[in-house]
Formats: C-alpha cells, structure tokens, sequence
C-alpha cells in the first residue's frame, strides 16, 4: 500500500472519483470539457454519475470514495490491500466543502459516498457520518444523499448515519455465500445481512410512525397483480405498530444526532426515506441466471430493497479463482438481468416464471420476456379487446402504461393494430403474440422457431413477404442482375462520384 500525504484536493478528488467507478448504484459517468473563451461553462469529470429522482428526473451526483485505503484483500476489488496503488483520504471537512462547491457550480445535484474500509468498519462509517453531518448541518445542504453502510460497523452510527441519507445500500457483492468466502475471506454473509436488516427494521418503523405502511412503496400497478414478489411480503399494520415496542422511531436526542429543521420532524426524523439498495457482482463466480434471480428476488422479499444493482465484472486482478485479464465483461448478460429485474419489480412475474433448474439461463438475443413467451406459446395469442391487465402486462411489446391504456381505450370503441401503435404498444414483437377482433395482424404460425427467427431478425425477408408478396429485394446501386463477379471497391467510389 502506498500511502500518499499532501496531496491537494484536485488530485485526491481524480483519485478517489476514479476509484469509486466500480461501484454500481447509478448510471453513467461525467465527461471532462474544459472551457473556452466565448463559452458558457465547463465540466470536469471527477466523480460526476447520474441517478434519477422519483419524479423520473435525471440528477447529477458526485460520486466518490471516502477514502481508497482498505484493510481487507478481496480479491476482485480494484482497492483491495494488496494492490500497489496510490492511497489517500478525504476528510470530512475536505469532502464536504468540495460536494457544496460543486452544488453551488450546478454541476451536482446530490452525493453518493462510499469508501475502502479504514482501520475498522466503525471508524470508517464515523467518518463518513461526520461527513454528512457537516452537510446538513453546517452547509445546510438539503440535496440527494446516498451513503454506504459499512457491514461490521457499530449499529448506532449505523442508524445515526439514516437520519442524514436520502438513501443507504449495504453490497452483497457476491451472489453466494460460497463465493463470498472464496474470494472476500475477510466478509461474511451474515455481517452484510445485519446492517440490511437493520436499515429495514429502521425505514418500517418511521413508515408506520406516520401512518404508512411498512413497505416501501411500489409501482400503482403491483396492487393488481395476484402473482406479484410482493404480494406474499406481510405489511404491518398501524396498530400493529402500536403493540409492538421494538417498531417504535427512537426519538433522536440532540446530543447523538444532527438537528433537524424545516420539514423534518425531531420526534419522527425521516429515517432512509429513499429506501435501501444493494449491488451484486455477476461474471466473477460460476453461478447460473437462475440462482442470481433467485438471490434478487429473496432481497426484495426479505430485505424490502428499492433497487438491485447488477454490476458486471471488469477484470481487474489475477488469480486463479477469478477469469483471465482478457476476458470480456458480460455486459450483455448485465442488461438482460437488468430487464429480468424490471418483470419482477412492475411485471407480476417471479423468477420461477422466468427460469429453471432445466432453463437456468436468458437467451441473450431475446429479452426475458420474449424468451419467457416463446416457451409458453399454448397461453398466446391473447385477444386485446377481452385480456386482463395482467395478461396485457405478458405479452411482450405491451408495457404498463400502455397495458392501462389499452384498459381504456376499448372501453369506447374496438381497437385495431393502428390503434395499439398509436397507445404506445411495439407491434414489432407484440403482432405474434395478440389478436385484435379475433384476427392476427398477418397470417404468422404460432412457432416457437419462426417467431424466434423473427425476433432476432435473422429472417427480415419474412416480414416483407408477408406485407408485398413476390416484391422484395435489396436495393443496390449496380444493375447486377447479369454481372458474373461482384462489384469491386473502386466500382463502388466510381458509382458514387458519378464517374460511372
């Protein structure tokens, strides 16, 4: 470890924003533009993620580590011990008076803060906590806060820390148990697990205090949804609350906790009122679609989780247990587990729906949905004018709003396929999966190898036949139909140039 003092803060900002990329709970990294004379502006790159609000803003976060000093070795982690890097630390002071000097710069919105474990878990999230405690109340910063919570910290500053955060996310990192131990020696599932638990117990109790339910709030569509992950998630009541000691908000005493002013209520605080979310690492370990779906499903169930992030393994260390230096991150399988992630959250379906022992991986030239519909091809075609909002919501090309305004429309009149494409339905992979009047949009055979076919677009010629028979075929700037040799290159410039 090479630890570097004396750095001022533009280096120890490029360095500690650089080291923060790998953690995934927003969506895509600043640029770096400079500014010019008769220009408006500048941006820098450092640190600079965007995340989006509830109202579906698109918000700018400074993203950036606490400190890139670790204490454990885990062995796909860009900051474990073991790596000669350049190390240094932010203090609270540091970091605070950056994060408000980019606010009143408008190139942030808000924080995301996490940080490499100094010294022990509990020193590190004091740091930390003393860090948003300066925000909120020296600054009187009121912007969007996401903190990691430390596994392994004391749990007061733990809880400390929710009344200042918008947001708290403790990471599973690894999907399992097993590979937690064979490549974070120092952790322990059961360590990640109590500070989840606690944030969760923590939100429900401030929930309940002011009269909501304990579980977060969900999508307005999921209450119609018989077969949804949170349907079977129990929901206490507020006189339940009432009989239960151990639901009840501590009050916050002044000398423990940061003040509130304004809306927040000092007897009621909001505590992680953005809900908690975690990341897990995919491609680093063996384990199948399946078992990662699963694993998803059980935090939202169990840990009652706004987002699960799936992060996809960039290949950062040698060793034995984890894949060679060239090997491509599965992006890819990233995204279709992201989707996969959407259908069970807004979607009705559980990963049972979606997977198997049998079938335990997504077809990565296929949506979720669209592979899920081409193995249960005996439920299609659905008619339009008669389906549930549930069924609407199976079909592929059919998403929720356009599901509820199918629900309306027919309610006045039949609807056709004009009609869906104009209510925001993609007939490109809804038309083999419906009917409208009894009838489909062409005359397809329901087949699973056909419409797969169709989906992937390796069969384009198809889609033409079916619409202007006998009247396909490939526009080309040469008359080849007699030529006995394709065009050559300089054919090619010599067409476009007019010379020929």
């Amino acid at each position: 470890m090479n630890l570097v003092k004396n750095l001022n803060l533009e280096d120890k900002l490029r360095i500690l924003s650089d080291a923060a990329k790998y953690d995934v709970a927003c969506t895509s990294s600043g640029i770096d533009r400079t500014g010019k004379k008769g220009n408006l502006g500048n941006s820098r790159a450092c640190g600079i993620c965007h995340s989006f609000a509830s109202d579906g803003r698109c918000i700018s976060l400074l993203k950036v580590l606490l400190s890139n000093e670790c204490i454990y070795d885990c062995k796909y982690c860009l900051n474990r011990r073991t790596n000669q890097k350049t190390r240094t630390t932010f203090t609270p002071e540091e970091l605070s008076m950056i994060t408000i000097e980019f606010y009143k710069r408008n190139y942030i919105e808000g924080l995301f803060l996490s940080s490499g474990i100094i010294k022990n878990p509990t020193y590190t999230m004091e740091l930390m906590y003393r860090t948003l405690s300066l925000l909120r109340n020296q600054y009187h910063f009121r912007g969007y806060i996401h903190a990691k919570a430390v596994p392994g910290a004391d749990p007061e500053i733990i809880s400390r820390m929710g009344y200042l955060a918008d947001r708290m996310s403790v990471n599973i990192e690894l999907p399992t148990a097993e590979s937690l131990r064979l490549l974070a020696p120092g952790k322990s599932y059961a360590s990640i697990l109590k500070p989840m638990k606690q944030i969760q117990e923590n939100i429900a109790g401030y929930r309940l205090a002011i009269g909501k339910s304990a579980s977060m709030e969900r999508h307005f569509g999921n209450q119609y949804l018989d077969g949804s992950i949170f349907s079977s998630v129990s929901k206490l009541t507020s006189q339940e609350m009432k009989s239960s000691d151990k639901r009840k908000v501590p009050v916050i005493s002044e000398t423990h906790s940061p003040k509130f002013t304004g809306l927040r209520n000092p007897d009621t605080a909001p505590f992680v009122p953005a809900g908690q979310s975690t990341q897990m690492i995919i491609g680093a370990t063996r384990e199948n679609d399946y078992q990662l779906l699963k694993v998803t499903q059980a935090m939202y169930q169990q840990y009652d989780l706004k987002r699960v992030f799936f992060s996809a393994y960039i290949p950062l260390n040698e060793d034995q247990n984890l894949p060679s230096l060239d090997t491509a991150p599965p992006l890819l399988r990233e995204h279709r587990l992201y989707q996969a992630d959407w259908l069970l959250r807004y979607y009705g379906f559980q990963a049972e729906d979606l997977l198997s022992p049998s079938h335990p991986n997504f077809n990565i030239f296929l949506d979720p949905k669209c592979d899920w519909a081409l193995r249960h091809l005996e439920l299609f075609p659905i008619e339009i004018s008669t389906a549930s909002y549930q069924d609407l919501l199976k079909v592929p090309g059919i998403g929720n709003k356009s599901a509820w305004r199918i629900l309306q429309s027919r309610r006045f009149g039949h609807l056709d396929f004009s009609s869906l494409k104009k209510l925001g339905v993609v007939l490109k992979r809804a038309q083999y999966f419906i009917t409208c009047n009894g009838k489909m949009r062409y005359s397809i055979p329901i087949e699973e190898n056909f419409i797969a076919r169709q989906l992937t677009g390796t069969e384009e010629k198809t889609h033409w036949n079916l619409e202007h028979p006998q009247t396909y075929r490939q526009l080309s700037l040469f008359d080849d139909n007699f030529l006995e040799a394709s065009p050559t290159v300089e054919d090619s410039c010599k067409t476009l140039s007019g010379q020929l």
